[in-house]
């Protein structure tokens, strides 16, 4: 039964959704210190933007503040992707990386985040009663089933979720697609007093990005999108793809893994590498790694692998070369390791429900089980380890019933006041170069800068070259004429 949580908000006389968050009352913010330089507050905005005197919610804030306020030029929004992920949390963990956010940028942005609607501290989507039942039902799921004879409990499993979701969280889901999340930071962009909006979008951030740029392209002052998405792809699919392929199949992230897991064993084997894998016919000793732990699963002083485990471990690590010297140890250790069993992994934060319910409500996906069962048969063989794994990435969207009429999903090419700049890494397994490319073809004044490294995002790809190409357009709102950045180092130096 759905909940009654938003009755207060469901009244008649509807106006359409992007002009009634240029009616909404502008939040008051009530900046306080919450610790190491950083500053707190919460912003109320309507539960529905359709009802902009309805019921209100709050949305968790933070900034660092800029350090040169005589040079400042306004506030800088930063979405760190997921969706799911807390923005308070992140900027708190890394507003301070320099190669993210160097001295120079800080000196002159107010660099803020926020919990969008659904995640964190902000109108929280929950679908337990407690971190136990959370983490004893999220743990029973397998990441993906790896034969089609376990697809069955594991669409029984999602099935289950979803119902917990609707039983506990109700008419929320309705109100959390990220189309709601851009008309609320367009109320964020006024209460901090900036006329356009500055915005630093990382992968999922990127596809929220474009949703503002197009509902309010007249506000737009510069845009970086870092990590870009196929935004019709995700949205919609092309052509019929919303109602017959998997999200990120139809954007063929499998590829993007493969592509960044090539490179991953070629940089291993390199003279001088410091890897430990190294030896021998890496793709040759991973094939046989994977048919070892399928044969019997081993357990290692980092955890218990299982064909699953391992492939969606390594499809983890390759967004961050940070953690490849490590990877590879962790993969020496398996190859090393006599066969055994026992098991681990817990779960935290509600990132889990606020993925799925920010995703299920701005995407079509197939409602059918079978197109993932065909799917998951076709893409094991097309792209070996990954095809598969990619799949059932975000199986709960088949069963999911929260929709928001008012999610976006195009036009995409609205021209803006001024051009958006895409950064991404050539090799990224979560946001392809193909995939980032399509984006900016899809909107109407877009430049690109590829950084020719390994990894998602900046946050995890240190480039000096490319933090300073992102910070000038930052300044100066002016595309840059520089199309590509080098990396700091290699992931193996």
């Amino acid at each position: 039964m759905r909940s009654l949580l938003l009755t207060a908000a469901l009244v008649v006389g509807l106006a359409p959704a992007a002009l009634a968050a240029e009616e909404a009352q502008t939040p008051v913010l009530s900046w306080q210190d919450c610790q190491d330089g950083f500053q707190c507050s919460t912003a109320k905005v309507p539960l529905d933007h359709d009802q902009p005197s309805g019921a209100k919610v709050d949305l968790a804030l933070i900034r660092l503040p800029a350090t040169d306020p005589s040079k400042r030029i306004g506030s800088l929004f930063v979405n760190f992707g997921g969706p799911g992920a807390s923005g308070v949390d992140r900027l708190r963990a890394r507003g301070k990386w320099e190669w993210l956010f160097s001295s120079e940028l800080r000196s002159r942005f107010d660099v803020v985040s926020w919990d969008q609607r659904g995640v964190g501290r902000s109108a929280t989507v929950r679908c337990f009663d407690s971190v136990d039942e959370q983490q004893a039902f999220l743990n029973s799921i397998p990441v993906y089933p790896d034969t089609a004879a376990e697809e069955p409990a594991f669409y029984d499993s999602y099935r289950e979720f979803v119902r917990r979701c609707e039983e506990k969280s109700g008419d929320l889901l309705d109100q959390v697609s990220s189309a709601n999340t851009a008309r609320d930071l367009d109320l964020l962009r006024k209460a901090v007093g900036d006329k356009k909006l500055t915005y630093h979008g990382i992968s999922y951030g990127t596809h929220l990005g474009a949703i503002y740029a197009n509902l309010f392209p007249d506000k737009v002052r510069a845009l970086a999108f870092d990590g870009s998405l196929d935004f019709v792809g995700n949205a919609t699919g092309h052509g019929d793809q919303g109602t017959t392929v998997p999200l990120d199949t139809r954007q063929d992230v499998p590829r993007g893994v493969a592509e960044t897991f090539d490179k991953f064993l070629e940089l291993c084997a390199a003279p001088g590498a410091q890897c430990a894998f190294a030896g021998g016919d890496l793709k040759q000793k991973w094939a046989d790694l994977v048919a070892k732990v399928t044969a019997s699963p081993v357990t290692t002083p980092d955890g218990r692998f299982d064909r699953v485990s391992l492939i969606s471990t390594v499809w983890d690590s390759l967004a961050q070369p940070d953690t490849w010297q490590n990877t590879a140890r962790v993969l020496q250790g398996v190859w090393e390791a006599p066969a055994s069993l026992t098991a681990s992994a817990d779960y935290v934060s509600n990132r889990f429900e606020a993925f799925n319910a920010v995703q299920c409500s701005d995407s079509d996906f197939p409602r059918d089980p079978a197109a993932y069962s065909r799917y998951g048969e076709s893409e094991d063989e097309r792209v070996p380890y990954w095809g598969r794994a990619v799949v059932f990435d975000m199986m709960a969207c088949a069963f999911w019933q929260g929709r928001d009429e008012d999610r976006y999903t195009g036009p995409w090419n609205r021209r803006t006041s001024a051009p958006i700049l895409f950064v991404n890494s050539r090799f990224d397994p979560s946001t392809p170069l193909h995939g980032a490319q399509d984006g900016a073809a899809e909107m109407a004044r877009t430049g690109f800068l590829t950084v020719e490294g390994y990894g998602h995002t900046s946050m995890y790809v240190r480039s000096t070259c490319a933090e300073k190409v992102k910070r000038e357009y930052l300044f100066t709102g002016v595309l840059p004429a520089q199309k590509t950045c080098g990396i700091d180092r290699s992931p193996f130096a």
